[in-house]
C-alpha cells in the first residue's frame, strides 16, 4: 500500500511534470509573473477592488503553473473564475492554448471548450453585480469564448499536430536511412564476392602460369647464374603476388573480415590482415629491385619509432607504387628511397633520376595508383605529393602522422551516403486549422458587429428627448405617458438607480438618459419619471 509521501510525490509529478532544471524554473517563473501582474491589475476593476488584486494574481499564476499537468482541469477552473473575476482572463488564454496543445483526443478538447462556455456563462448569471441584461451577458461570454478559448486552443492544437508530424517524418527518415545503409551494405557484399570471383579466375590463372614457367626456367641448365638469379626473383615475385591475391580474395569473401575492416577503416584493413608488410618490408622491396638490375639506395634518418599497422602499410604502399612506376617509366634510372622520422610524422620519399633508355615496350597503367595512395594517406590524416624533378626525374613523397587513427572520415566513399536533411514542413497552418480560424474570426466579427448594433439600439431606447420630457405633466395617466416613452434599457440605466434624488414612497420609476452633453467629466444628465396609482407623480431632471 502506497504511503502518504509516495502519494504526494505522484500527485506532484502529475500536476507539475518534469524535467525541471534551471532553464525551466526561470522560464516558468517569468511566464507566471507575466500572468500574475496583468491579472492583478485587471482585478482592480472587479468588485473586490485592491484587496482582491494580490490573491487573484497569485491564483492566476498558480493555475498557469498547473496547465501542463492538468490542462483540462486548469481550463475549466479558469473559465469558472473568469465568470466572476476579470483578473483570470490572461490565464484563461494560456490555459486554452495549453489544452489545445496537450489534450490528445479532439472530443475531449471540444467538450472542455464547451464546458468553459457553460461554466463562465452560469457563473456570470450568478455573479451579475452590474445587472447586465441576459442578451448582453451571453454576448460577452460568447465573445470571450471565441477570442480567448477557441482561437488559442486551435493554434495550440495546430502546433501539437505539427510537432507530431515533424517527429513522425524524422523517425521515418531515420528508418529509410537505416534501410538504405543495409541495402548499400548488401550491394557492397555482392560486389565484393563478384570481384573476388573474377580475381580468382583471371589473375590467379595468370600468376599460376608465371610461377610454373619461371620454376621451369630456374632449373634450365642452359641459363647462366645471372639469368637464374633473375628468374628466381621473378618466381619469388609471382609467389608473393599469388599469396597476396589469395589473402585479398579471402578478405573480400569473408563477411566477418569485411565487417572488421569497415569498423577499423579502409587504411587499417590491409595492414591488419597481413596482405603486405610495414616499413620493415620496404628493404625487401629495394632488394628485389636491386636484384632486377636497378640501382636502389635506401636511407633512414631520425629516431626510429614503432608505427601503427595502418601507417606502416601506407609507407610500404608508397614505396611499392614509386618503385613500380620507376620500373615502368624509367627502367634504368637510379632510385633513392628515404625514410625520415620527423618529430610528428614519417616522411617517405622516393626519387628516381631520368631514364637512360626508353621503356622496352608500351607502358600499361591504370592511372589509379597515385589516387589510391592519396586517399590512403588522407584517411590517416596525411598527404601525398608527386611530380617531376628539375633533373628530369620523378619524385613521390608522403607525410604520414604518427597519430593517424586509420578511420575513414564522414565523406569516405566506402561508407553509406551522408543522411540527407530531414524533410522540412511548411510553416503555414494546415487547411483544417485555417478553416477553423477563418470561421471563428468571421463569427467573432459578426458578434462584434451585432454587439455594436445592440449597443446603439440600447442607447436609443434609453434616451428620452428633451421635447418629450418637457411635454409631460404631473397628473397625466401612466398609460398615456408610457405610450410616448422609448422602451428603455436596463443595461444603460442600471447605475442611475443608485444616484440622484430619493425615490418617492410607494412609487415605481423609470430612468432615461437626457441626451445632453454634460460640462463635467464622468457625468451626464438623467430624466426620471415616477408613477403611483396609475398617474405621473414626479418628473426629475438631474445630473449623475
Amino acid at each position: 500500500m502506497a504511503t502518504t509521501a509516495e502519494l504526494w510525490t505522484a500527485a506532484r509529478e502529475r500536476a507539475l511534470p518534469g524535467p525541471w532544471g534551471r532553464r525551466e524554473y526561470l522560464r516558468e517563473g517569468a511566464y507566471a509573473l507575466l500572468i500574475c501582474v496583468p491579472g492583478g491589475l485587471m482585478a482592480l476593476a472587479d468588485p473586490t477592488g485592491p484587496l482582491g488584486a494580490a490573491p487573484i494574481g497569485l491564483a492566476a499564476a498558480a493555475l498557469y503553473l498547473l496547465r501542463r499537468g492538468l490542462p483540462t482541469a486548469t481550463l475549466l477552473i479558469a473559465a469558472t473564475a473568469v465568470g466572476a473575476f476579470g483578473g483570470f482572463i490572461p490565464v484563461l488564454a494560456a490555459a486554452s492554448w495549453s489544452a489545445g496543445y496537450r489534450i490528445a483526443r479532439a472530443r475531449t478538447l471540444v467538450a472542455a471548450c464547451i464546458g468553459t462556455l457553460v461554466l463562465s456563462t452560469a457563473v456570470g448569471f450568478c455573479y451579475n453585480v452590474d445587472e447586465l441584461p441576459v442578451r448582453g451577458l451571453i454576448g460577452i461570454n460568447l465573445a470571450i469564448f471565441l477570442l480567448l478559448v477557441v482561437l488559442p486552443a486551435v493554434f495550440g492544437r495546430y502546433r501539437a499536430q505539427r510537432r507530431t508530424l515533424l517527429t513522425t517524418l524524422q523517425e521515418r527518415n531515420d528508418q529509410l536511412l537505416r534501410e538504405r545503409a543495409m541495402i548499400a551494405h548488401q550491394a557492397r557484399l555482392r560486389e565484393r564476392h563478384r570481384i573476388a570471383q573474377d580475381m580468382h579466375d583471371s589473375l590467379g590463372h595468370q600468376l599460376a602460369l608465371i610461377s610454373v614457367h619461371t620454376g621451369a626456367l630456374e632449373v634450365d641448365r642452359s641459363l647462366t647464374d645471372r639469368q637464374r638469379e633473375a628468374v628466381a626473383v621473378l618466381r619469388q615475385a609471382a609467389v608473393t603476388a599469388m599469396r597476396e591475391l589469395r589473402e585479398t580474395v579471402g578478405l573480400l569473401r569473408d563477411e566477418n573480415a569485411i565487417g572488421a575492416a569497415g569498423s577499423k577503416g579502409v587504411a587499417g584493413t590491409a595492414g591488419d590482415t597481413g596482405v603486405a608488410g610495414g616499413v620493415e618490408a620496404i628493404e625487401r622491396l629495394t632488394d628485389a629491385s636491386r636484384a632486377a638490375g636497378t640501382a636502389v639506395a635506401l636511407t633512414r634518418s631520425g629516431e626510429i619509432r614503432p608505427l601503427a599497422a595502418a601507417t606502416g602499410h601506407a609507407a610500404y604502399r608508397i614505396v611499392q607504387e614509386a618503385l613500380t612506376n620507376a620500373h615502368k617509366h624509367a627502367p634504368t634510372a637510379p632510385i633513392d628511397v628515404a625514410l625520415r622520422y620527423e618529430p610528428d610524422a614519417l616522411l617517405v620519399e622516393v626519387v628516381n633520376g631520368p631514364s637512360r633508355a626508353p621503356a622496352p615496350g608500351p607502358v600499361v597503367s591504370g592511372g589509379q595508383g597515385l589516387t589510391g595512395l592519396r586517399e590512403r594517406a588522407r584517411l590517416l590524416g596525411g598527404m601525398v605529393h608527386s611530380g617531376p624533378t628539375t633533373e628530369g626525374g620523378f619524385r613521390l613523397a608522403g607525410v604520414l602522422p604518427y597519430e593517424g587513427s586509420g578511420r575513414a572520415p564522414a565523406d569516405d566513399p566506402d561508407l553509406p551516403e551522408a543522411p540527407p536533411p530531414a524533410p522540412r514542413v511548411r510553416r503555414s497552418p494546415a487547411l483544417g486549422c485555417a478553416v477553423v480560424v477563418g470561421l471563428v474570426s468571421i463569427a467573432f466579427l459578426a458578434l462584434l458587429g451585432f454587439g455594436g448594433y445592440m449597443l446603439v439600439e440600447s442607447s436609443n431606447n434609453a434616451t428620452l428627448e428633451r421635447e418629450v420630457y418637457d411635454s409631460l405633466e404631473v397628473g397625466q395617466p401612466e398609460d398615456a405617458i408610457r405610450s410616448r416613452l422609448p422602451s428603455g434599457s436596463e443595461f444603460m440605466t442600471s447605475e442611475y438607480k443608485k444616484k440622484g434624488p430619493e425615490v418617492p414612497s410607494g412609487a415605481s420609476c423609470l430612468w432615461f438618459t437626457a441626451g445632453e452633453q454634460s460640462s463635467e467629466p464622468a457625468s451626464e444628465y438623467v430624466n426620471r419619471l415616477c408613477f403611483r396609482d396609475g398617474v405621473l407623480i414626479e418628473k426629475v431632471h438631474y445630473r449623475a
